[in-house]
């Protein structure tokens, strides 16, 4: 398909993507994300450097894409968000959209605070390199007043507050006319962030020490396929990395005309996620690299992954380039800041979407109270003990709200509505087939790569508990949090409204 103008629906109905650019972009936009840039690099090295890339690829090949192709399928066709969707696919699953969309708006929450403090670093970046000459000391102690632990909660961070309000503005403006809103700004917050991903590459390559960086980060070690657990983190960075099982994809998909293709979408979509998350491998070792050769030490020693690398390994990089330093780390901010906002609208929207089209609510008021919300319960966040909290709620929504989710979504679309359909309907639609091997993905491969996975964090958590946090805390943070997602999913699935009553007459006929 080409980039033909679309037409969109009437006022009645939900606006359409008006070219299939828009569409891509903004799934794009949602699947590369932080994670891209503080996850994979480690994931890679920490996996067999080069090797892992095999892993990788074969991941993306087997799960990857087609729980891409599963996911807009399955939106294309009943062309609604992802709790109606499951509904009209069976009658009693609605329940396993809630908690896809549950699940990312959780994370939204918290994902917001993080761009705060991007919004802070840009500030900071362009005033002098404000973080001084002890990053890591204005990070915790500064920005987040951090305290010595969960249960000592703290006061707010003002400065966090500041930039959460102009987060959820910045969600709000985004998405408040659907597609129609999200595809103008995609046009910018897409692109841009991989335009300034270049430079900051090409700016890496050519400090002194990059090349130890880039080697550490890429020489293979062949031995590492032979570890099973290499493999299952191919999987699990795949996962989490392409959007996958929070209702976004879904929802996206049902904003796109019926002659739409999809698994050429699927494909390209994955790819480029792939891409940007390799590219900022390169980025961030290169840089790496340098910080080591300056201070003389290993790249091993001055290695960090998770925030600790953006905000303040990062910082002690630019505070050491010899010239345009307050250019850099604003270009790198603003990329940061970029990133994460296309991830965090689109969540917001899975989970708007899921309301408006089950109560029939109007958009932009239902849109405000979402995001009114989502920012009073992410003032928790910004208090002097969210960065516990918010490491704890990120590690079980991703190891068992994500996982659960999915492995249900395989479960109910593979084996409960049939796979067989979704594929069939997807081909229809599509340049590029797919075989009946796809089912067989689907139906066994993928939900016993989750099942193991979801097996294998369940006992290491029981058994190690998580992050040397105390045992409350993480059941508080954790187990109770996970809980409350499946609780508030079946009881939202049994709210009856006119539309659930055609998802679910809808929902009989395709069993039938």
């Amino acid at each position: 398909m080409g980039d033909e103008k679309i037409e969109l629906l009437k006022p009645k109905g939900p606006a359409k993507w008006n070219k299939r650019s828009a569409f891509i972009l903004a799934a794009i936009g949602s699947a590369v994300g932080l994670g891209n840039v503080w996850r994979f690099p480690f994931v890679c090295y920490e996996n067999g450097g080069g090797a892992f890339l095999i892993p990788y690829l074969v991941a993306i090949v087997t799960a990857g894409i087609p729980l891409m192709i599963l996911e807009f399928s399955l939106g294309h066709k009943m062309a609604s968000g992802a709790p109606i969707s499951f509904g009209k696919a069976h009658r009693k699953s609605e329940w396993v959209g809630w908690v896809m969309v549950i699940v990312g708006f959780i994370i939204t929450v918290y994902y917001a605070v993080i761009m705060s403090w991007c919004f802070n670093y840009v500030f900071q970046a362009v005033n002098s390199l404000g973080w001084g000459d002890s990053p890591g000391e204005f990070f915790n102690q500064t920005l987040l007043q951090i305290t010595d632990g969960p249960g000592s909660i703290g006061g707010l961070s003002w400065p966090l507050v500041i930039g959460l309000v102009l987060t959820w503005g910045a969600i709000y403006f985004a998405i408040r006319k659907g597609a129609r809103s999200v595809g103008k700004v995609v046009l910018l917050t897409v692109p841009l962030p991989w335009l300034l991903l270049v430079v900051m590459s090409i700016r890496g390559a050519t400090l002194e020490g990059s090349a130890a960086g880039l080697n550490y980060f890429l020489n293979p070690d062949w031995s590492a396929l032979l570890d099973p657990g290499v493999w299952l983190s191919a999987y699990g960075q795949v996962f989490f990395s392409f959007s996958l099982a929070f209702g976004v994809m879904i929802t996206y998909a049902s904003y796109l005309p019926r002659k739409a293709d999809i698994n050429n979408n699927a494909v390209i979509i994955s790819l480029s996620d792939a891409a940007t998350s390799f590219l900022a491998g390169l980025t961030v070792f290169a840089t790496l690299g340098f910080l080591a050769q300056s201070g003389h030490q290993s790249v091993g020693e001055v290695m960090t992954a998770g925030p600790g690398l953006v905000f303040a390994v990062y910082p002690t990089i630019f505070n050491q380039m010899p010239f345009w330093p307050g250019f850099f780390a604003a270009i790198f901010f603003i990329m940061l800041l970029l990133l994460g906002i296309d991830s965090a609208f689109s969540l917001v929207e899975a989970k708007a979407e899921a309301w408006i089209t089950k109560l029939g609510l109007r958009r932009k008021p239902t849109l405000l109270v979402i995001c009114t919300i989502a920012m009073l319960m992410g003032l928790f966040f910004a208090t002097g003990s969210g960065l516990y909290w918010l490491d704890i709620v990120d590690n079980f929504l991703n190891k068992f709200g994500l996982i659960l989710g999915g492995l249900f979504e395989c479960i109910v679309l593979g084996w409960l509505y049939g796979s067989k359909k979704l594929r069939e309907y997807a081909n229809k639609q599509s340049e590029i087939r797919i075989g009946r091997w796809w089912d067989f993905l689907i139906k066994y491969f993928t939900p016993l790569i989750l099942i193991v996975t979801f097996g294998l964090d369940l006992y290491r958590t029981i058994s190690e508990g998580y992050g040397g946090y105390p045992d409350w805390a993480v059941f508080v943070g954790g187990w109770c949090v996970v809980a409350l997602i499946f609780i508030l999913s079946f009881l939202f699935s049994r709210i009856r409204t006119r539309k659930r009553e055609a998802a679910d007459l809808e929902g009989g006929e395709a069993d039938a």
